[in-house]
């Protein structure tokens, strides 16, 4: 499954069969299906990622950081601070 743009709506929000999700430019390993949550908003949401280095993130503005794929930097969405299923997880 590949992390994909929002360009045509996005595929995977409603997506929850088992599988590893991946980088739509490098395959890069991002988030395992068992990390994925449901939520109000139009993108996919994780808990966390496969690898320590799956992501890289800066600070965009208090509470909410920009987030890339580890290997190529293709932009995959926003993490907000405190935003998830328990308190301290956030969405990606």
């Amino acid at each position: 499954m590949s992390f994909c743009s929002f360009f045509g709506g996005e595929v995977f929000k409603d997506h929850f069969k088992p599988g590893i999700y991946v980088c739509s430019k490098c395959e890069h390993q991002l988030f395992s299906s068992r990390s994925k949550y449901e939520h109000s908003s139009p993108w996919p949401a994780f808990t966390e990622t496969i690898h320590d280095d799956s992501i890289s993130k800066h600070e965009e503005r208090p509470g909410a950081y920009k987030v890339r794929c580890g290997k190529c930097g293709n932009g995959l969405g926003h993490e907000f601070v405190n935003d998830g299923p328990s308190k301290g997880l956030s969405r990606f």
